[in-house]
């Protein structure tokens, strides 16, 4: 499906995401460096404009904003993720990035839709990697059913969708299912473009840090499949 085609998620009514929202623009805005920025912009390739806030600043402000703020229940969470995707700069995303992060476990299966509206809203990889290995990665492990979902999301025409399913289980190590990673890879392995080929090594080589042999063996196996760059990847470190 064409994700401009599919209506937002609702967003949720909840006072912590006004309080959140309120603290964190008042934070940000000020902070704001317009030099800074239009580099930032410019290195992403202007997928989405920036305040120019550095990265440790940036953190320094969000534990301002959160302090004293209470556990998240999955409402709170939605809200906050979508209210912080409305926003055109990027550091508002990176917000919710970190606050996924760091609240996922109180998220489950029904957050799945949130999360495909995150991963295909103004996406590129600085944000749909953090969403597959932070958010997809352990909703899935929570609940295994979802892996079925992860299953569709292979073979979506978005990229994002197929690089999110790619690298759901980047952190899994030995909870890795590897007969699903080794399928995925095959499934997307005649994709023609970068960040799919590239996530295909990426996911390999990961994986290649617990089991070498059986990502040896299957590079191995693939190779006439699999695209130089997927098979350089994934060996890299082998």
């Amino acid at each position: 499906m064409d994700p401009a085609a599919a209506p937002a998620p609702a967003v949720p009514d909840s006072p912590l995401a006004d309080a959140v929202l309120a603290r964190l623009t008042e934070l940000y805005a000020p902070a704001a460096d317009p030099v800074r920025a239009e580099g930032a912009a410019a290195y992403m390739k202007h997928i989405a404009p920036f305040l120019g806030i550095p990265t440790p600043r940036r953190r320094a402000l969000s534990k301002a904003v959160l302090a004293g703020t209470g556990r998240p229940d999955e409402g709170d969470c939605t809200a906050i993720a979508l209210r912080c995707w409305e926003l055109p700069e990027r550091e508002y995303h990176y917000f919710a990035l970190d606050y996924l992060r760091r609240y996922v476990a109180s998220c489950s299966s029904g957050f799945l839709p949130v999360l495909h509206h995150l991963v295909t809203t103004t996406p590129w990889w600085d944000t749909v990697d953090l969403l597959a290995a932070h958010v997809a990665g352990p909703l899935v492990a929570a609940d295994p059913a979802l892996a079925r979902a992860m299953d569709r999301w292979i073979d979506d025409e978005n990229l994002w969708v197929a690089r999110t399913a790619l690298l759901h289980q980047l952190r899994y190590k030995d909870a890795t299912d590897a007969d699903r990673l080794f399928g995925y890879c095959l499934r997307r392995a005649d994709h023609p473009d970068f960040f799919i080929r590239k996530a295909i090594g990426w996911a390999l080589r990961e994986y290649a840090k617990t089991d070498p042999t059986a990502v040896r063996d299957f590079v191995e196996g693939a190779r006439d499949r699999l695209s130089p760059l997927s098979v350089r990847e994934a060996l890299k470190n082998l």
